[in-house]
């Protein structure tokens, strides 16, 4: 196991990308957003789509177009953003990953389960306009 928490890059470029726009007076476009974030357009267009489809985002066509919040920034949690593009959070109660503990205790410490569990409170309670 390489990560004991892991927030994909997709994840990050999503809520970085909602807390940008959030932010900013005028719309932005995909290219505007990977300059400012120095994520590949690519990769940042493809979470933006997402995020448009799920009703996170509005996008506008054409030469003065580009993305707007589809609802209240007081209204999105940065779990339901995390979730929609990496998927619920899991306790994970053994790093391990065995069927039977050998082990009296954990080894760890129960580290794991604390640490997705606060990083799970941590999105639940913190809202896009918490950051901006």
């Amino acid at each position: 196991m390489s990560r004991i928490v892991n927030i994909s890059e997709a994840a990050s470029i999503a809520i970085q990308s909602m807390i940008t726009v959030a932010k900013s007076k005028e719309k932005l476009n995909a290219s505007d957003l990977a300059k400012v974030s120095n994520f590949s357009k690519n990769h940042l267009a493809k979470v933006m789509h997402q995020l448009t489809k799920f009703g996170l985002l509005v996008s506008d066509r054409g030469p003065k177009g580009g993305f707007m919040l589809g609802r209240n920034p007081k209204e999105i949690y940065l779990l339901e953003i995390y979730e929609l593009i990496d998927g619920s959070i899991e306790d994970l109660s053994c790093m391990g990953n065995c069927a039977v503990c050998p082990f009296k205790d954990c080894i760890f410490g129960g580290l794991a389960s604390k640490l997705s569990n606060e990083l799970k409170a941590y999105l639940k309670s913190t809202r896009i306009s918490d950051l901006i």
